[in-house]
């Protein structure tokens, strides 16, 4: 029983990560830097 809530709790983590993800990247945003693409010269770039 144990096994079967650390894999639900396990499955819902990744799923919410997952739907991040997803959500980050329609909205412009870089999986890698986490910075905004639409207005980006490229990774090496960013200012700090």
């Amino acid at each position: 029983m144990g096994t079967m809530v650390t894999l639900a709790v396990l499955i819902c983590i990744v799923g919410a990560v997952i739907r991040k993800m997803i959500r980050d990247r329609k909205n412009g945003k870089s999986l890698q830097c986490g910075c905004d693409c639409k207005n980006c010269g490229g990774c090496g770039n960013i200012k700090k």
